[in-house]
Formats: structure tokens, sequence, C-alpha cells
């Protein structure tokens, strides 16, 4: 057994840098919003595609991956994954090394289409690797609460990466008046040299596959499914929902700062970073105390502070002012004064941090059987994290940065309303053994 955990190793390590990148290659979507509405001279609203078209890969791969895992195993669909990242990664590169906008060099509409082509292969691959990273290291770690450890840990990888990827792409592009998503490079360098490096361990090493699936008799078909019970059908919903409002709040705060309030990328990155840091620790304290608070309880009360920072931040005046710590362009640490509202904003993070446990549980609550087929389902639905920052930034388009806040509001109410009613499993009726 001493020689087996020995074996897992390396391939651990490699789940954790894979936890990373997940949150790293999702994340380069915000900062690249930035770039591309400079670059462009596009709306908030086309600024947001990129992030669309990432996420939107959920809607179409979440189901395909879980039968891809099932058919030929942990391993294979873990190189698949990491293969169709580093293209998508590539392609995103290949955008670069066409040219500018402002130099006119090439066809800035063919620009921002193979830009948008590496962002929707790149979600492709998100979606693999989210599929299948939590339970290969439940395994590699047989199971039980060494399994449970290690998917907690990987969890903390995946936060770190989105704390990091807004302040290192924010300094990379400096100047936002001449940004182009050539200053991306390096940040892009460093996901194809993970990528590159997990596929080669990984390809090398032997990882146990003890759920591909065998070829079962013809079974009589079951005339119920998880859709056939309310609570599911509302927490499907609100998956959506949240998936769009974690993204949407540091996404639309970060457009907000860069072109109306004037804050450098350099300093605007890292108080997104601090958004992604305070889920880190709001997933600590969460788990800290998860074993005696209730999902439904800790989903109401984190709905409730979460409406109440948005309402503050909405309804604070621009003049009041707060000074931040942040990374500046010169890498020195030091303070930046903005609005109110932003801290507010950022403080959200504390908030969105358990809300995906929180609903989830709340959601597959009493379906038995039909869990799994749900757990497919809701992987589809974080396209959500593309749609609504889309919808957030048309609105901001159409009337205020801030105003687009109301659609953030009004996600937190539906957080509030599933938690204290729409969790109510009333189709208990249901065999579900």
């Amino acid at each position: 057994m001493e020689n087996n955990k020995k074996s897992y190793l390396l391939p651990i390590a490699m789940m954790f840098a894979l936890f990373f990148m997940i949150a790293f290659v999702t994340g380069l979507q915000n900062p690249m919003g930035v770039i591309i509405k400079s670059q462009f001279a596009a709306s908030n609203f086309v600024s947001q595609l990129g992030n669309l078209a990432n996420f939107i890969a959920y809607a179409f791969m979440g189901i395909p991956a879980g039968l891809l895992l099932s058919k030929i195993g942990y391993k294979k669909t873990a190189l698949a994954a990491i293969a169709v990242g580093f293209v998508g990664v590539g392609v995103t590169f290949l955008s670069g090394l066409m040219g500018n906008a402002e130099a006119g060099a090439t066809n800035n509409t063919g620009i921002f289409v193979v830009y948008l082509a590496g962002a929707l292969i790149s979600g492709f691959s998100m979606c693999m690797l989210n599929t299948v990273v939590n339970p290969m290291l439940n395994t590699l770690g047989g199971g039980g609460n060494r399994g449970n450890q290690l998917i907690q840990f990987g969890g903390s990888c995946n936060s770190i990466g989105a704390t990091i990827v807004p302040v290192l792409v924010g300094y990379l592009i400096g100047d936002v008046s001449k940004a182009s998503i050539s200053d991306a490079n390096p940040a892009l360098f460093i996901a194809m040299g993970i990528f590159a490096l997990a596929f080669i361990v990984l390809g090398s090493m032997q990882i146990p596959e003890p759920y591909i699936a065998e070829k079962k008799e013809s079974a009589v078909k079951d005339k119920y499914s998880a859709w056939n019970f309310r609570h599911f059908i509302l927490g499907v919903v609100a998956i959506f929902i949240y998936v769009g409002v974690e993204v949407g709040i540091p996404n639309i705060v970060n457009l907000f700062m860069t072109n109306e309030l004037g804050i450098a990328t350099a300093e605007a990155g890292t108080i997104v970073g601090t958004y992604w840091f305070l889920m880190l620790v709001g997933r600590l304290l969460g788990g800290s105390v998860a074993a005696k608070v209730s999902s439904r309880k800790m989903l109401s009360a984190v709905s409730v502070l979460g409406l109440v920072f948005v309402l503050v931040a909405i309804l604070s005046p621009l003049s009041a002012k707060v000074m931040m710590p942040v990374f500046k362009s010169d890498i020195s640490f030091g303070y930046v004064q903005v609005p109110i509202s932003i801290m507010f904003f950022v403080l959200c993070g504390l908030c969105t941090s358990v809300m995906w446990g929180g609903i989830f549980n709340l959601a597959v609550e009493g379906l038995g059987k039909y869990t799994a087929a749900a757990s497919g389902i809701f992987m589809m639905m974080v396209c959500g994290g593309g749609i609504l920052p889309a919808i957030q930034g048309w609105i901001a388009d159409m009337t205020s940065f801030i105003s687009s806040f109301w659609l953030i509001f009004a996600g937190m109410l539906y957080f509030l309303f599933y938690a204290l009613v729409g969790s109510k499993n009333v189709n208990k009726n249901i065999p579900v053994e």
C-alpha cells in the first residue's frame, strides 16, 4: 500500500495543477474582457463574448463528458481534456499573433473570431476537467476521508489560480489604452506549459479505473427522472444564476474600474484577485462549520449578507471612497483609493464562496438513484457563467455599470427564495431506491 501511495504522488500533484488550471484558464476571460474592450473599441456586451464562449461550452459538453468518463475512464478522459485545453490556449495565443487592431495589421474581425474560438475550445476542456478531477482525486486518495481531503486541497488550488490570474494579466496589460491580446502571452505560455507537463506525467502513470461502465443487460425504463422533482428544477435555475453571479461580479467590476474609474490595470487586477481570495477564505470558513450548520441555513445567511453588500454598493455615492491594498504596475505594494461600492462588491466573494455547495446539496437531497444524472445536468448549467455576465454587460451599455448590478441583486434574491422555499422536497412520493 505504501508503494501505491508513492506511485500516485505525481498524478495527485498533476490533479492539483489541473485544479489550478481550471480557475486560471477560466479566469483569463476576466482580464481578456478588458483587453477586448480596449483593442477593438468594443461595448461591454461584446467584451464578455469570450467569457460567454468559454462557459457556453458547458451546455454542450456537460453530459458528453460524463459519458466519456464512464466509457474510457479517468486517465484517458483527463489526457483528452488536457490536449483540448492546450489547443484552446494555443488558439488564443494565435489570435494575438495575428496582429493588433490599433496597427491594423490584419482583419480585426478575423482576430476576434479566432480569439472566440480559443475561448470556446478552452471551455470544452474546462468542462471535461471539471468532470474528471474531483472523482479522480478521490480515487487516488483511496476514497473516504483521505479522498475528501485531497479534493479540498484541490479546491484550494483552484481558488489560488482564480486569485492570481487577474493580478498577473492586469500587470501584463499595463496601459489599458494600448492593450492587445498578445499582452497576455506570458500567462498563455504558463498555461500551455502546465498542460504539457501534466499530459506527459499522467500519460506515463498507471491510474486506478474502478468505475468504467460495464455493459449491462437491458433494464426496464424508469418512468421518473430528476426532472420530476420541483426542488431539483428550481435548483438547476439556482445553479445557472449562481455561476453567472459569481463570474459577473468580478468581470463587470474590472471593466468598471479600468474604463470608467481610470484605475490602472495592475491595481484593478489586484482588487479583482481579492474577490477570488475572499472566496478561498469563505470556503475554508464554510468547510469548518459545515458539519454543524445545515446547507439551508448557510445559503440563507450568505444570501441575506450578499443582498446587503450589493444594495449598499449600488446605493452608495461614487464620491464615498475607501483605500484598498494593491500591487502596482512596478510590482510594489501600496494602496489605491476606490469608491466604497467596489469594496462591497468585492466582499461578495465571502458570500458566493459557499453557494455552489449549498445549492447542490439542497437540489440533490432526496433524489437517490437520480443523483448521478442530476450532477451531469448541473455541469451543463455552468453556462450561466457566460450568459448572465453578457447580459449584465449589455445592461451596463444601456444604463450604467452600477445599474447593471441590480441583476446581481435579483440573483441574490432568488438564492434566498430557494433556500427558504424552493429547496423543499414536495415530491417525496416518487420512489428513489
